[in-house]
């Protein structure tokens, strides 16, 4: 009797155990479709599921899962088969999808990013064809998609709908494979979440509910911005703004909208995007704390990176068997998928997904579609990036049933109503009276100090405060100013610093202890970078920012005043807000993706006044977007020719004649951050659980190594992010080792000199050899 056709082995069983091809091909269909049917894209990816792993039906590929000869490509068959069954157009689609569906989206015509391209693959592959009981590919695949209705353009949907297909077959196949494993261990799998959005909207009424009939005029504001903002709720999904001034309830007013616009139109999950990795947590914790349950809030930032795994630098991206025998090691790749009702992520993860081809990234791509995306901060989209990340949010709202809201304190921005060239149209207002909200919100003065402030003269006035929260520009400068505060006090204690050099676990205790001392009138002196600046709900009387962009000077002065609650002889009284520049010779400039926001900003205070008015608001974005020529907001360098193309719009356009388009290229160029920071986990030991980290690395030495995507997420609080040489500097030193690396590689990085991390600054890694003098002595 011929054996059996298997997709997946089991290590020590039986061939009883293992998968049949057949059960996986119709498994992996069938949750493809159903993944890929909020966009209309059921019929194709069921038949992307259906010929994916087609390559495994040769007798080669057999013999080496049974140990009896070397890998072989088991992807390009089923991209063969597409293109033959369903066409040059949609077979030609789904086969990128197919023959990649491992190594990342390739090229079409040329390589490029480590890949062959996709002709060369198809080129030179001749598939053994599956037997009839194997193929369960339908006959016809023709999509549904609104995507491919009205509005439709070629150069950039087609390519934008061949990443969510991909998608879908990469989650699609990750959780069959995973479900099989799981129910052959007789284990549970931790996905989604039992709560529906219609559950989490009533929880948050409940919450809501107990501020009804607060006084002040703040609270009032807020109260109407959030009937408001509910009431827009039954407009049609699409493109939407909330524009409301720093400290107008404007987090929780997005969140109720979304939970009520996605309960009245039948969405999936809520997106909240935040521009800065620091503030996610921060957020996630409002979020938790409204909704009333932890396990609804996904908190997605980049914690750890479940890329290849530590054969990287030895074998070939494309390696035609990198999936492994048994099916295992795709598995320790792509560990999020976004299941959750509510996802909290960063900017650089919302928007990389978007235009990234490796399969983790894109695995939680598909699970956008059919939901409420609320952009936070929208100002600081990327601006090297500007006119591609419209681009995307625009098709998400046209073809994917994606609700998009652009929640900002200082808006005109990417509008085309605001005067922005190829900026979004037909954006819906849900705030009531923008220009009436900022004038009633005035709760503080702005002056510019015109000579620089070196950090003596600014550490004695901030000696002077009793409250004062000081903003700088970078990680350095917050620790040098904070020690130089704190030496000239009788009471160094008051002095606090809130950067991410904290671990998020640090970073909220600090912030509970600041809160407390601010309500109980006691002395603090806060140094922090711009992570305060969105998301956290204090309020100081006195505020110092260095120089940066109008936006982050605004959101400072969120910070000051915050509820109005200043007061002199029984009335009301603004707080103060001071911008400030640092002498040259100090080296305390932006870092460089900032600078250019606040030279912008420097130019157009020298002719007005007011930082927060309007008019500047207005001069300042004219300066920043709108005037600029095309080359800078879509300023990617797409291909590695001798004559790279400029951008990516145009490199899409370019390649749509025969779908050739250059995925590759495009995700090697889009980059948000340059250099990117790297993950160390640090010793910290919350007052509530101070054995969480030791006991999280004694898992993390035993878990199997496809298991650690849980051990991942819990550990994410303890994280700093640090630049790669600095934490290459800290392994080499012995500082910092990784755990388990002939297994996961440099996945988890484990701070080994605990007191490189210390309770004022937190990680300080520019010596990695420093030991405290106590630690010496036995």
């Amino acid at each position: 009797m011929a054996k059996e056709v298997h997709a997946h082995s089991v290590p020590g069983q039986s061939e009883n155990a293992w998968e049949p091809l057949v059960d996986h091909l119709k498994a992996v269909a069938a949750k493809a479709a159903r993944l890929a049917a909020p966009f209309g894209g059921g019929a194709m990816a069921e038949a992307m599921g259906a010929l994916h792993d087609a390559g495994k039906a040769n007798p080669d590929f057999q013999a080496y899962i049974r140990g009896l000869g070397p890998g072989v490509d088991h992807s390009t068959a089923g991209a063969v088969i597409a293109v033959e069954r369903y066409g040059p157009v949609l077979g030609r689609m789904m086969a990128f999808g197919i023959a990649w569906h491992h190594a990342g989206l390739a090229n079409g015509r040329v390589p490029g990013g480590g890949l062959s391209s996709l002709n060369d693959r198809l080129a030179g592959c001749r598939p053994h064809r599956l037997a009839p009981e194997q193929d369960v590919a339908p006959a016809s695949a023709n999509p549904s998609a609104p995507v491919l209705s009205e509005g439709f353009s070629h150069s950039f949907s087609l390519p934008f709908l061949i990443r969510m297909l991909f998608s879908c077959l990469i989650d699609a196949d990750r959780l069959e494979t995973e479900r099989f494993y799981a129910e052959l261990r007789k284990e549970e799998v931790d996905r989604g979440c039992p709560l529906t959005i219609g559950d989490l909207r009533g929880r948050l009424d409940r919450h809501l509910s107990q501020f009804e009939g607060e006084s002040g005029p703040v609270n009032a504001l807020r109260a109407e911005v959030l009937a408001a903002a509910r009431a827009g709720s039954e407009q049609a999904p699409g493109l939407f703004s909330l524009t409301v001034p720093t400290g107008g309830g404007k987090t929780l007013a997005s969140l109720a909208f979304a939970l009520d616009h996605a309960e009245r139109h039948n969405l999936r999950r809520v997106i909240y995007v935040i521009p800065f990795t620091s503030i996610v947590e921060q957020t996630a914790d409002v979020f938790r704390t409204a909704l009333g349950d932890r396990a609804a809030v996904l908190e997605h930032h980049s914690g750890f990176d479940f890329g290849p795994g530590p054969d990287k630098g030895r074998r070939a991206a494309d390696d035609p068997e990198e999936e492994g025998p048994d099916g295992i090691a795709k598995l320790r790749r792509a560990a999020e998928n976004w299941d959750r009702p509510i996802v909290v992520t960063t900017a650089v993860q919302f928007f990389e997904c978007l235009f990234s081809n490796r399969t983790s990234p894109c695995r939680k791509l598909h699970a956008i579609a059919g939901s409420v995306v609320i952009l936070d901060e929208a100002q600081t989209l990327p601006l090297k990036y500007l006119l591609p990340c419209l681009e995307a949010l625009r098709e998400l709202a046209r073809g994917y049933r994606t609700s998009v809201v652009l929640c900002t304190a200082t808006q005109p921005a990417v509008t085309v109503d605001s005067g922005f060239k190829g900026g979004l149209e037909r954006v819906r207002e849900l705030a009531p009276d923008p220009q009436g909200l900022y004038r009633r919100l005035k709760r503080v003065t702005v002056e510019r100090i015109r000579e620089p402030l070196g950090d003596e003269e600014l550490a004695e006035r901030l000696r002077a405060e009793r409250q004062v929260l000081c903003i700088v520009n970078n990680r350095r400068h917050a620790r040098d100013l904070l020690r130089q505060v704190a030496n000239g006090l009788n009471d160094p204690e008051s002095t606090r610093h809130l950067s991410t050099c904290l671990c998020a676990a640090h970073r909220r205790a600090e912030l509970a202890a600041i809160r407390k001392d601010l309500k109980d009138g006691a002395p603090v002196r806060l140094v922090a970078t711009s992570l305060v600046e969105a998301g956290v709900d204090f309020s100081f009387p006195t505020v110092y920012r260095a120089l940066a962009g109008l936006d982050s000077i605004a959101q400072a002065a969120g910070r000051c005043n915050r509820n109005g609650e200043l007061r002199k002889d029984g009335l009301p009284e603004l707080g103060r807000v001071f911008v400030f520049s640092s002498p040259e010779s100090e080296n305390r400039k932006p870092p460089p993706e900032l600078s250019q926001f606040a030279e912008v900003a420097a130019s157009i205070l020298r002719t007005h006044d007011d930082p927060l008015a309007l008019d500047t608001i207005r001069a300042y974005f004219q300066r920043l977007y709108w005037q600029r020529g095309r080359e800078e907001l879509d300023a990617a360098l797409v291909g590695e020719g001798a004559e790279p193309i400029k951008d990516i719009l145009e490199a899409l356009r370019l390649y749509q004649r025969g779908q050739d388009y250059p995925f590759a290229d495009i995700a090697k160029a889009f980059r948000i951050i340059e250099s990117p920071l790297v993950p160390v986990i640090v010793p910290y030991r919350p007052a509530d659980d101070p054995d969480a980290v030791p006991r999280l690395l004694r898992d993390l030495d035993y878990v199997p190594a496809e298991k650690t995507g849980g051990i991942a997420r819990a550990l994410q609080p303890y994280l700093v992010q640090i630049p790669r040489s600095a934490r290459n500097t800290l392994i080499a030193a012995g500082a910092a080792e990784c755990v388990r690396k002939g297994e996961l590689g440099e996945q988890f990085v484990r701070l080994v000199n605990g007191d490189l991390y210390r309770p004022d600054v937190g990680l300080d890694w520019e010596d990695p050899t420093f030991r405290k003098i106590e630690t010496g002595i036995f």
